[in-house]
């Protein structure tokens, strides 16, 4: 199911590579995977889903995350990977939960209202309100 946060980003639970070319139909021009390849058995390559993403036309990132272990470096590459574009993206991971707060933390990073993003994940049904603090030191608003 995917869940819009906003105009420019959705995010989605687990993809497959079948699932590229109405994603692009829908018009979404990038994809961004939050999974490790082998995090769960059975699920699709990092490459695999690169190929089929960039068959479709889209632009394609992996930055594999794990829950409660995001690192700046991965924040700052989310928020590079939004900035490189000005299609719409569809983020994903096995729930969505982890690319809902990765592209929190990006925008946050890059200036964003802690309160408008947390309003934002609310409306697509994820709770942000654990890492508000986070929000608000990356945003400048400590």
């Amino acid at each position: 199911m995917i869940r819009p946060l906003d105009d420019s980003i959705s995010v989605a639970p687990q993809l497959a590579p079948e699932d590229m070319v109405t994603l692009a139909e829908q018009g979404f021009g990038f994809v961004i995977n939050n999974r490790h390849d082998d995090e769960e058995g059975g699920q699709p390559s990092n490459a695999e889903m690169r190929a089929a993403a960039e068959a479709a036309g889209m632009g394609y990132v992996a930055i594999p995350t794990v829950m409660g272990g995001m690192t700046q470096a991965q924040v700052d590459a989310m928020a590079a990977a939004l900035g490189s574009t000005d299609k719409p993206v569809l983020a994903f991971c096995r729930s969505g939960t982890r690319s809902c707060n990765l592209w929190a933390l990006a925008e946050a990073s890059r200036g964003a209202d802690p309160e408008t993003l947390i309003a934002k994940a609310a409306d697509a049904g994820y709770d942000l309100s654990g890492i508000r603090p986070v929000l608000s030191q990356l945003a400048g608003k400590a």
